[in-house]
């Protein structure tokens, strides 16, 4: 399990989290896979769902077919804690503009709450979508997924969605992602 470095509650009653952890470990209705449009989960993130879950996942995910950019599909999870896996797709960095890149990434958190929302799940947990291979730059990868997941939480108080977690475990994400709570959540560090 990780470990928790920061935890707020919304007035919304809703919890976000910041963790550093393995996310193929985290015991949550559904984990976040950072997925690729065909669903083939070879390498980072995906690659470590699928060799963690089993070869389940990825005949789940080739039934599932194409995903648009900024939108995200769900599957079980094969023998990972978690009960499924929501594939959301990033952008690649260098394939858009800022705006669009920063829409496409915002889209895809709030697909994943959407769909996570919609089977009643209680707890989700992300990893930092699309900055990895993908290029987006890790400080903005932050600030969006944050923004976005309490903007949704916020703008949706009677969702089943309890627990919202952000997994990271690499040390130069976790600065990102440390830094832009701090900011999101200045109020409570004051």
């Amino acid at each position: 399990m990780s470990e928790v470095i920061y935890d707020t509650m919304l007035a919304s009653g809703a919890r976000v989290s910041l963790r550093k952890g393995d996310l193929t470990e985290e015991a949550v209705d559904a984990i976040v896979n950072a997925a690729n449009e065909h669903l083939q989960h070879g390498g980072g993130v995906a690659g470590a769902i699928s060799r963690k879950g089993g070869p389940s996942i990825q005949r789940e995910s080739n039934q599932v077919g194409i995903v648009e950019t900024g939108t995200a599909a769900m599957t079980g999870a094969g023998d990972l804690p978690s009960r499924f896996v929501i594939h959301a797709v990033g952008p690649i960095w260098s394939q858009h503009d800022e705006f669009e890149a920063d829409s496409l990434l915002a889209s895809a958190v709030e697909c994943s709450l959407d769909l996570a929302d919609a089977k009643s799940l209680v707890s989700i947990a992300f990893p930092a979508i699309s900055s990895g291979i993908y290029g987006f730059p890790k400080d903005r990868c932050a600030e969006i997924m944050l923004r976005a997941a309490v903007s949704w939480l916020d703008d949706a108080p009677s969702s089943s969605i309890r627990d919202v977690r952000f997994v990271v475990i690499d040390e130069a994400t976790f600065d990102a992602f440390d830094t832009a709570w701090r900011a999101e959540f200045a109020a409570s560090y004051n």
